[in-house]
């Protein structure tokens, strides 16, 4: 083998950056570094930002099922508590009969039949109770209040005291719970 043959088969033992001058190999040595450093800091970023992005919409989500799992439930317990509303709705009128026929049968001689019909009205009303239903307290010489009352007519006041305050309780409220089935009917004086 010729000088020249060695030296073609050093070469290619050698690699390329080697062969060529050493300070040039160890700038392009430092650059291929630093460009790979970039490259896995950028991936690092990117896989930093990643992360994050994914862990907000992770949080977002869970707020927004918590939310809603608050809702539906509270929605449910209210469904429960007003369940009966329309079949109780349906018998205050049932209860407003009894009363006004405890009214004209307190005014009889036949007190058997007052106190049948009065225990049967007791229990129905107790009944009626146990469900959640109470009454609205109105009485005469409270004042009105808008949000509970409903005034379906006014009238001159007999008494200075009574502007503003109920005269008379045409028929009695309701209450369902929290909420006002049915609002007093008073008259109120003006």
């Amino acid at each position: 083998m010729s000088k020249k043959d060695k030296a073609e088969e050093m070469e290619e033992v050698l690699p390329k950056e080697q062969a060529v001058n050493g300070e040039e190999v160890s700038g392009e040595n430092e650059e291929n570094t630093a460009r790979e450093e970039e490259q896995e800091i950028s991936k690092e970023e990117r896989l930093e930002n990643d992360l994050a992005t994914e862990k907000d919409k992770f949080l977002r989500l869970f707020a927004e099922f918590e939310n809603y799992k608050k809702r539906t439930s509270k929605e449910r317990m209210d469904l429960f508590k007003t369940a009966g509303q329309e079949v109780i709705s349906s018998l205050l009128p049932v209860l407003d009969d009894f009363e006004r026929a405890l009214k004209e049968l307190s005014k009889s001689s036949e007190k058997e039949l007052f106190t049948g019909v009065q225990l049967i009205h007791n229990k129905f009303k107790e009944t009626l109770k146990s469900k959640g239903l109470e009454e609205v307290k109105a009485d005469e010489g409270d004042s009105f209040d808008a949000e509970i009352h409903d005034a379906i007519t006014q009238i001159p006041a007999p008494k200075k005291k009574l502007v503003g305050k109920i005269i008379d309780v045409v028929e009695k409220g309701y209450r369902l719970g929290d909420k006002i089935i049915r609002h007093p009917k008073v008259v109120v004086g003006n």
